[in-house]
């Protein structure tokens, strides 16, 4: 996932940006941490020296700055240009800029009551900022101004999209309200930052409080050694916990199916527990708050609003693909309900096959139809070789090349470095890698920048990117071991860091990762598919004790297996896609309940009542804590482009280096050119919707 910060997302003019000159904030303590200039590799934050204290003394000062910069663009007296309006807007703020970054950033992988107190402290002046600049008269009307005449300022297409982007965004942003309007916007805007705030907060205390403590040895009946030496506690017992590399693997293995019932209901019941962590009332908060902010806007649902700036366009468009999947997902689902119940049948069970019991006998049915389980496949992907494998693949498709530092700063001792270099040894970027579960680390994968790239002002600034992951870490003298699933998981997030690494935009605002929402997805998809083709695997699926390649007879049993449990794994997720965008086309939200709105909706689906939400509403962090909102659905919008993308890969060699280098322009261009267009000239036509459902297996 591409990880987006509500409050990065909506003041998006102001991230990514430097100034050519010092802003005009009162100056900052010269001991202030985070604002000091570094002296470190590349100018990389030094985050040894961050004190957890000057956070607030820098978030203030690089207000004001920002304030400041903005301030100055109003008050010129001089025609509006396209230099001194929309170039001055990219440069403005480098403080804010600076610390936003780092600690939004931070936040998600080191978060702490501190951190959270910080984010609560800086997130209303943030949308206040916001609100100043958006909902300025003066400064829309210089926009305004150039926008209305930009067929004759003798623009280039990256400066075209730059100018709409910024007018768009501050049509959205409340411009042509009247005043009245424009306030209330502001407290929405407010109430809606402290809300998600606090909805993430709550989710990761959730999270943090379940923990399965096992004493008996009986109760670990089916489980790999492994994963119990995993969940071993110095008291000599076993814990296990709702992070994935300790729930997953007991949902598989344990023969416990009262256990398996108490950590499947705990996992998806995050949120909703009627504690001081409950997320319902939140929800219902936001989701008014987001209508009204639509109706305000002048659009009928906060589904049209958000889908109006991206490729679908209306909800409709949206609806269309994922009905067209769900049909054949959840009849697929059906059947391999029913073969999953055979096995329990057959092994005298005397069960109805639940929820919690779905992961185990998948299990078992996988180990019976092709011998295959984690225990045998784990142990050809440990994890450096797997990054390493991904690495391999950039340097064949893209030429690029990874070289490990130990002399830049890290957050945390489990962050690794690296300097990413281009074909003819120049410098593209550094890469922070950061892969194992922790108290203050949220659940999931994402990637992200702490430097954006630009090209402005006389200087051509690479980015810093990383990748955040929750991998079963090493144990003892056994390495850090992936599944097929993690295995995807680290090719996916690092697609997204190659979409940020080999960007060459001028603008920041539309560097890297800086598209069209359903759009980003497509580099971070199809870069899954090296993971697991049979060409690449033997590269780098090497056995952690012998050094020996993944045998051939093994790849043949994945591959044969590719379709397996695909109707469960595409059911849960157009489900969750479809809970995200229809709980946003309500247009009443008075007697709204999260939790009455799931049920109908599985009724109106006849959704597989042993098949759960990917995500509940309670613990939908993409929606309800993140920028996903309405976004759901680009996982799959995205995966129609990237299997699409791939045939032609598979059609003329998955490393041809000129569909290779094909592809590379469309990572390179960030949001500087019409996406469509543009994936038209790589692939010579529009993207087939049929290769997603092939790919599948569910045509």
């Amino acid at each position: 996932m591409k990880k987006i910060y509500y409050s990065l997302f909506a003041l998006s003019i102001m991230i990514g940006m430097t100034a050519c000159s010092p802003g005009k904030g009162s100056a900052p303590a010269s001991d202030n941490t985070i604002l000091a200039e570094s002296k470190a590799p590349f100018g990389a934050p030094e985050f040894d020296k961050f004190k957890i204290e000057d956070y607030k003394e820098a978030f203030d000062y690089g207000l004001a700055e920002k304030h400041a910069d903005i301030k100055a663009i109003i008050e010129n007296t001089d025609e509006p240009t396209y230099a001194n309006t929309i170039d001055a807007l990219e440069l403005s703020g480098k403080s804010l800029d600076k610390v936003s970054s780092i600690f939004f950033n931070l936040n998600e992988s080191e978060n702490t009551p501190q951190m959270t107190e910080i984010e609560e402290y800086v997130t209303p002046k943030l949308t206040e900022l916001s609100g100043y600049i958006y909902m300025n008269d003066t400064l829309f009307g210089r926009i305004r101004t150039l926008y209305d005449n930009r067929e004759n300022l003798g623009l280039d297409e990256e400066q075209m999209i730059v100018l709409d982007n910024y007018y768009q965004s501050f049509v959205r942003g409340g411009a042509l309200l009247n005043e009245e309007d424009k306030a209330t916007l502001l407290d929405i805007d407010t109430k809606l930052g402290l809300a998600q705030i606090k909805f993430s907060s709550n989710l990761l205390a959730d999270n943090k409080a379940f923990k399965l403590v096992i004493t008996d040895k009986a109760d670990l009946a089916g489980l790999p050694q492994g994963v119990i030496d995993a969940a071993a506690a110095e008291d000599g017992s076993w814990v296990f916990t709702l992070d994935k590399p300790s729930c997953i693997p007991f949902l598989q293995y344990a023969d416990n199916r009262a256990l398996r019932e108490k950590v499947y209901k705990a996992y998806y019941g995050r949120g909703d527990n009627n504690n001081q962590n409950d997320n319902k009332a939140i929800i219902k908060e936001i989701l008014q708050l987001r209508q009204q902010k639509a109706k305000l806007l002048g659009f009928e649902s906060f589904a049209h609003f958000v889908l109006d700036e991206k490729m679908a366009k209306t909800p409709e468009a949206a609806l269309d693909l994922l009905n067209k999947i769900w049909e054949p997902a959840v009849k697929r689902a059906a059947e391999e309900r029913a073969e999953l119940q055979k096995i329990a049948d057959r092994e005298g069970a005397g069960i109805k096959v639940e929820g919690w019991d779905w992961f185990y006998y998948t299990e078992k049915l996988r180990k019976e139809k092709y011998a295959l389980n984690d225990e045998v496949i784990t142990p050809y992907f440990k994890l450096e070789n797997v990054l390493q494998g991904a690495f391999d693949c950039a340097t064949k498709l893209y030429g690029v090349k990874f070289v490990k530092r130990n002399d830049i700063p890290v957050y945390h001792p489990e962050v690794s470095t690296y300097e990413v270099l281009d074909s003819e040894g120049n410098h593209l970027s550094v890469f922070y890698t950061d892969f194992f579960p922790r108290a203050t680390k949220r659940q999931g994968a994402w990637m992200t920048n702490f430097v954006n790239q630009r090209n402005i002002c006389g200087e051509n600034v690479r980015p810093m990117v990383v990748n955040v992951c929750n991998f079963t870490a090493p144990q003892g003298d056994t390495p850090a071991l992936l599944n097929i699933d993690e295995t995807r998981t680290l090719f996916h997030e690092f697609g997204h860091a190659l979409h940020g690494m080999l960007t060459q935009t001028h603008y920041p605002s539309v560097s890297g990762t800086n598209v069209k929402h359903d759009f980003v997805e497509l580099f971070s998809q199809v870069n899954e598919k090296w993971a697991v083709h049979p060409e690449v695997m033997p590269t780098f699926a090497k056995h952690y004790k012998t050094g020996e390649p993944i045998p051939a007879e093994l790849i043949g049993k994945m591959q044969q297996s590719a379709f397996f449990n695909l109707g469960f794994e595409t059911t849960e997720l157009v489900a969750a896609a479809l809970l995200d965008m229809k709980m946003h086309l309500i247009e009443d939200y008075s007697n709204f309940d999260c939790n009455e709105f799931e049920k109908e909706l599985r009724q109106e689906l006849g959704f597989i009542p042993e098949i759960e939400y990917r995500y509940r509403s309670t613990n939908f962090a993409h929606v309800f804590g993140g920028g996903y909102a309405v976004g759901y659905y680009a996982y799959l919008w995205a995966e129609v482009l990237d299997c699409d993308a791939f045939e032609l890969f598979k059609e003329k060699g998955v490393f041809d280096p000129a569909t290779a280098a094909a592809f590379k322009n469309l990572l390179e261009m960030g949001g500087s050119k019409d996406p469509m267009r543009e994936y038209r000239k790589f692939r010579g036509a529009d993207a087939n919707p049929d290769a997603l459902l092939r790919t599948r297996g569910l045509i």
